[in-house]
């Protein structure tokens, strides 16, 4: 960016000076790896020091005028006492039509952050601004306040002269290569496009774009990448147990680190460990592999989008969220690719979509309701839907629909989106999405892919999801944590017109489950008892609510079984999805006439424990194991299937005495 241009967004920016002051480090001192929370000026008053900013050297003597933009990493070593002013400022375009005349005259300049150092020609001009600004911040009255602002006007004044003078070279700092080393320091936390485009003042489009373009990968596919070769190193490198190198990578949940470990790797992390242990290339010394224990415990009601479980009520499941093989070497490559690789890139059309600011006149913008309505507007072909973000008008016969995570009511309504989230292998749907291009994990979907589909409705279960998507198509927000099965369905079904259609599948449910009791009455098994677990040999997860999942829908809510008594006392008040970890030695007290166990790559085999062969349930034939891919979906479609297991694998288990 040449100078005139920055004038030129000096003069239209709106600025906001966030902090000033002074700082004295004594020889020898070090700041190391310092991440700037703004665009910043640093002055020198006294001392030497060398810098680095992002890497780039800079040699601060006595009046060294350096600036750096959010986001980079400053690091100091001062060769004697060293004292220096800094100031962080906030600025921004604040006239929409030059912010996007510039913006579309240089796409790849983001005004504000460029980088810089030199040695002032009148330094204590600029030194008397720093001053009095230090002085009046000081004060921090709100008449000092404005002074501030005033004075930080001059400075910049001051500031473009003498690099207008001595035509001091700026450039733009690299968000590819902040994005690169923000994830490689901060890959154990929650991470998300947002958060990487906030930090370094980009557009999350923007930041997307151009770090694919340069890389070959989306940021979080380097996430992801980053996350799993550290694991496959802790893997070889460790005893460590599953579990803890979970966490360790930024995984809560081990049931779904396991799933992305084996998509990405192409077999289960225990396997993967055997394998490279037998293949002798750990180092160091000879390890042993060891025990894994799935079982956790478990909270009401929280939604952390790393750890992948939502838990809600109103009668739905667990929610888990958090492209080639990856490795240390991939990462190292990847980075080397970032600075090497030449820019090439498209572009993509972005569609504008309109909504309405009003709101449902049965709700308020803050309100949940579980009533969605909707209104068909014969003259233009469309319908307008009544929901909690307010009226948003859609296609009265949508072609080209992307839905995240409710894909199987949508579904069993006769409808085939053109993409969705991820879908498990075992779900009940799966082959009714063939074809159907996939977004990946539902609480993050990649925007280009979807401005690239350019569909015509999207619709989605979050209000993270709303705010990333709403902008590129009519999109509805199903708020299905507060909802029944039948609500969240006719929820759906009014965005189609297809109300008489739920209702045919409302009431097929229920006639189902009807004959389902009647048939499991006339065994004798109704009236039995039915514990629903999931865990390995530290532990077990026993389910203590309708709203969990792994069959509970199914089993307690729609067929009203019950679970033995300590179990049923909480099922009977918790009205949120919730469960307790219990140890082996106890479980047999927990354990009903029927046993459910929720099963999943890499579970424990507990065949050899003494303590799980001896409980009844087990012992007898009674224990059913169910698939955790089949029984995660809380949808009409996957009910209906689930019934259908459940009441045939208790048929033809041994009866319970």
């Amino acid at each position: 960016m040449q100078l005139d241009e920055q004038m030129k967004c000096w003069n239209q920016a709106a600025v906001k000076v966030l902090d000033i002051r002074r700082i004295v480090m004594g020889r020898g001192a070090q700041l190391s790896s310092y991440s700037l929370p703004a665009n910043g000026f640093i002055y020198t008053i006294r001392g030497s020091a060398q810098l680095q900013l992002d890497g780039q050297a800079h040699q601060a003597e006595r009046f060294y005028m350096l600036h750096g933009a959010k986001g980079s990493l400053l690091d100091i070593q001062a060769n004697a006492d060293f004292e220096y002013i800094l100031l962080y400022y906030r600025a921004f375009l604040a006239f929409p039509r030059f912010r996007k005349k510039m913006l579309l005259a240089q796409p790849e300049v983001a005004p504000f952050s460029l980088q810089y150092g030199f040695t002032p020609s009148s330094p204590l001009r600029l030194l008397r601004y720093l001053s009095e600004m230090e002085k009046a911040w000081a004060q921090s009255t709100h008449l000092d306040l404005l002074h501030t602002k005033s004075l930080f006007y001059q400075f910049i004044h001051e500031l473009m002269v003498q690099l207008s003078a001595q035509e001091v070279q700026t450039e733009l700092a690299d968000p590819v290569k902040q994005t690169i080393r923000y994830i490689q320091n901060h890959y154990r936390e929650q991470v998300t496009l947002d958060l990487l485009a906030e930090q370094f003042n980009y557009s999350s489009r923007h930041l997307s774009m151009r770090f694919k373009r340069k890389t070959g990968y989306s940021p979080i596919d380097y996430l992801i990448q980053t996350r799993i070769g550290k694991a496959r190193d802790l893997l070889v490198r460790s005893d460590a147990k599953l579990g803890d190198i979970a966490a360790e990578v930024g995984y809560s949940d081990v049931y779904y680190f396991s799933r992305i470990f084996k998509k990405h790797v192409g077999v289960s992390p225990s396997l993967y460990q055997k394998k490279m242990r037998h293949e002798g290339q750990a180092e160091d010394r000879a390890l042993h592999l060891s025990g894994s224990s799935i079982g956790w415990t478990l909270k009401s009601r929280y939604i952390d989008y790393d750890n992948h479980y939502q838990y809600k009520d109103g009668g739905s499941t667990p929610m888990k969220s958090k492209k080639t093989s990856a490795s240390m070497i991939m990462i190292a490559l990847l980075s080397l690719t970032m600075l090497l690789a030449a820019c090439s890139s498209g572009t993509a059309a972005t569609r504008s979509a309109g909504e309405s600011t009003g709101t449902n006149s049965n709700s308020s913008n803050q309100a949940v309701t579980s009533e969605t309505g909707s209104q068909v507007n014969k003259d233009n072909e469309t319908r307008t839907v009544s929901t909690i973000k307010g009226d948003v008008i859609v296609p009265a016969n949508p072609k080209r629909v992307v839905v995240l995570y409710l894909q199987g009511d949508v579904v069993a309504l006769g409808v085939k989106p053109i993409a969705t989230s991820d879908v498990y292998d075992g779900a009940a749907y799966k082959s009714e999405l063939e074809g159907v291009n996939s977004l990946g994990t539902w609480f993050e979907p990649n925007p280009e892919a979807v401005i690239d589909l350019n569909p015509d409705l999207i619709i989605v279960p979050s209000e993270e999801t709303y705010n990333i998507l709403k902008n590129i198509a009519p999109t509805v927000y199903i708020p299905y944590e507060k909802m029944t099965t039948e609500e969240r369905l006719h929820g759906i079904a009014s965005i189609f017109g297809k109300e008489k259609e739920a209702e045919v599948l409302i009431n097929d449910l229920n006639s189902k489950v009807e004959e389902s009791k009647k048939t499991l009455a006339d065994a004798g098994i109704l009236d039995k008892t039915i514990s629903i677990i999931e865990g390995g040999l530290k532990g077990m997860v026993v389910v203590e609510s309708k709203q969990f999942g792994r069959g509970s829908q199914a089993v307690y809510e729609y067929l009203e079984m019950k679970a033995p008594k300590v179990v049923q006392d909480k099922i009977d008040v918790v009205s949120e999805a919730a469960g307790s970890t219990i140890s082996m030695e106890v479980l047999p007290e927990y354990v009903g006439d029927y046993l459910f166990r929720s099963v999943y790559d890499g579970a424990d085999n507990l065949t050899d424990n003494p303590i799980w062969s001896s409980i009844p349930a087990v012992k007898e034939g009674r224990l059913i194991e169910i698939d955790f891919d089949f029984f995660y979906y809380s949808d009409i479609y996957s009910i209906n299937k689930q019934l259908d297991f459940v009441v045939d694998k208790l048929l033809s288990a041994p009866r319970a005495r």
